[in-house]
């Protein structure tokens, strides 16, 4: 596969990621235990395993053909991102799309790129193209902290003219904190179930197919944790019933896509990564991170939640979103310098 299609389904994955949870905030009348919920059953049911048993020929053989150890390392990385995503849709709805997804994304990659880098191929870390993904990841923190500055402003403003915001700031910053520690999980997933996907084109599954084993665990592991979740609440807080009697069609629709664009975008993903050669998992999450923001605050601003700010809060939010301009491309190098 050429590695401009690579990052161009990097780049579509992370378009996803930053999207599945619009319905978050655009479902009105039902509580955020019912909208994650159903999203969260969607992605269950609707992706993981049909998906594995359509492309790889014997699923049980193949899982008995890696140490206990790797499954063990796969399935506990699904649920630290499980864990992870409770977090991730506490903070979107204390924060909305475009300051929630700029700083879980930013967080999740800082822990989920380097992470793996560390454990798997420590040496690499201080070779030239090593630094310079260390350059682009500083360079994106960079952008994250003035998206985040930017945020702040918007929220003081909107406060004082309204009773905008569901929860205070702080808040949604520990929320987002707690979310990127631990959804970086997804990727320690890909990372340590490299061993898997390598057994998968031993066996003949097709190249593009090769970490679809990996993800249906990692996948069952987050939204079997994230749908129980949503359960405990609705029956704890007696907002089941909302399911039916506060339901719209539109919400119904909202929760197919996210359980479609969830595992989705992750799933494309790993193509992608996949295609771009050995240090894939490392560069690639990245700027799959970085789509996410962009694609996050594209659809901030879409839904209106900066309606009613000054000119400042909004240039600083330009600013931050050209600065991870910049660092994607110090990614895009920082790849060609690490497979030379």
């Amino acid at each position: 596969m050429p590695i401009e299609l690579a990052i161009l389904l990097v780049a579509l994955g992370g378009i996803l990621e930053g999207l599945f949870s619009m319905p978050v905030t655009r479902t009105p009348k039902w509580e955020f235990e019912n909208i994650w919920f159903v999203g969260s059953l969607a992605a269950l049911v609707i992706i993981p395993w049909p998906l594995v048993y359509l492309t790889v020929p014997d699923v049980g053989a193949l899982y008995r053909s890696v140490p206990p150890g790797v499954l063990v390392a796969v399935i506990l990385s699904g649920l630290a991102w499980g864990i992870g995503g409770i977090f991730w849709g506490r903070a979107i709805g204390a924060l909305g799309m475009a300051l929630g997804v700029s700083l879980l994304m930013g967080l999740i990659n800082v822990f989920g790129s380097i992470g793996p880098m560390a454990i798997f191929d420590s040496a690499k870390i201080f070779s030239p193209g090593g630094m310079t993904l260390l350059g682009a990841l500083a360079v994106m923190i960079l952008g994250v902290v003035v998206i985040a500055l930017a945020g702040r402003r918007k929220d003081e403003e909107l406060r004082k003219s309204s009773s905008a915001g569901n929860a205070p700031f702080w808040l949604g910053l520990l929320f987002c904190l707690l979310s990127g520690i631990l959804s970086a999980g997804v990727n320690f997933g890909f990372a340590f179930g490299a061993p898997l996907a390598a057994e998968a084109g031993k066996s003949g599954v097709p190249a593009f197919a090769h970490s679809f084993a990996v993800w249906s665990l990692v996948f069952t592991a987050n939204y079997l944790v994230n749908a129980i979740y949503g359960l405990v609440v609705m029956l704890k807080r007696g907002t089941l019933h909302k399911l039916v009697t506060e339901g719209r069609p539109s919400y119904w629709l909202g929760a197919i896509f996210m359980g479609l664009a969830w595992p989705g975008g992750i799933i494309i993903y790993g193509i992608g990564a996949g295609a771009m050669g050995t240090y894939g998992a490392y560069v690639g999450f990245p700027m799959m991170i970085l789509a996410s923001i962009l694609a996050g605050n594209a659809a901030g601003a879409l839904g209106g939640e900066w309606r009613g700010t000054s000119p400042k809060p909004r240039r600083l939010m330009l600013a931050g979103i050209l600065i991870l301009f910049l660092a994607f491309g110090l990614l895009g190098y920082s790849n060609h310098l690490l497979a030379s």
